[in-house]
């Protein structure tokens, strides 16, 4: 393989790869080599950053520490986020999310946040979070060409048992024009989302499913359920007559490749205890 071929399998952005280039800032061994080398079994690759200008988003820090930690090395982050903060400020002027807290908790080692993926305020559950911008590029592109994976559990209301199995749910998304916190089903101008389930466990009119995305829309679970005649326990939007404390969706398990690597890495979130009623995992 290639030096320009190792450097496409990692992922790594066209962008940087041109700055290692013309900076010659790739080392093999110890010395530059041309892309269009060869690289080998064992080869020690050494590359250098610094003279590549990314974008630095400051966050407000906020000393308060609601999450969890799961997995940390020296790029990354991957914490358990609790049901009811939401994932990044929408203003300058925000400060009570998790980003801002993932923030003030980094720059104790001289760190910066940089999100990667968002999960609802409503929902708890795991969440990656880059400590360096180099690695974002590379966790955007799995996230785009669907290697790295997010599974969540989901309680729905199926009293009349009609949820399959396993199904998928193919259906576009849209802004409610009534009401802009809400998504509904667009045929005319929404976009294409898909969700995958698996049923787990039935507790009354409780179903436990596993579920999937093959696209990453606002509400794409919680509304895809609730169009289908299944929404979530303790959803305020789509289920608000429904007393459930919370909403009952959990993101439980990422799965993601390492940056500059091929190992595979599984990260789960604990469930919440009050998923416990429902779920028999």
């Amino acid at each position: 393989m290639s030096v320009r071929g190792l450097l496409n399998h990692w992922l790594v952005p066209q962008k940087m790869q041109h700055f290692l280039r013309i900076n010659q800032n790739i080392l093999v061994n110890g010395h530059y080599r041309a892309f269009n080398r060869q690289v080998e079994a064992g080869d020690q690759i050494t590359m250098n950053f610094t003279d590549i200008s990314v974008k630095v988003q400051d966050y407000p820090l906020d000393e308060r520490q609601t999450f969890s930690v799961l997995y940390e090395d020296a790029d990354l982050l991957v914490v358990n986020k609790p049901a009811g903060i939401k994932t990044h400020p929408n203003g300058p002027n925000e400060n009570f999310t998790l980003m801002n807290q993932v923030a003030a908790y980094l720059a104790k080692e001289n760190k910066k946040a940089y999100m990667v993926h968002r999960i609802d305020q409503a929902t708890s559950g795991v969440l990656l979070i880059g400590k360096t911008p180099i690695v974002i590029g590379i966790l955007n592109r799995q996230l785009s060409q669907k290697t790295m994976t997010r599974q969540y559990i989901a309680v729905a209301n199926d009293p009349e048992r009609t949820l399959l199995d396993h199904a998928t749910i193919n259906l576009p998304i849209g802004v409610d024009v009534t009401n802009k916190r809400k998504r509904q089903i667009d045929y005319i101008t929404g976009l294409s989302a898909v969700t995958h389930y698996q049923l787990l466990h039935r507790k009354g009119p409780a179903a436990t499913l596993a579920v999937n995305l093959e696209t990453g829309r606002t509400h794409q679970i919680r509304l895809h359920l609730a169009a289908t005649g299944h929404p979530i326990f303790g959803d305020p939007l789509y289920f608000p007559t429904d007393a459930t404390q919370r909403l009952l969706l959990h993101g439980q398990t990422l799965r993601y490749t390492e940056p500059f690597s091929d190992h595979q890495r599984t990260v789960t979130a604990p469930m919440p205890e009050i998923f416990n009623h429902y779920v028999e995992l």
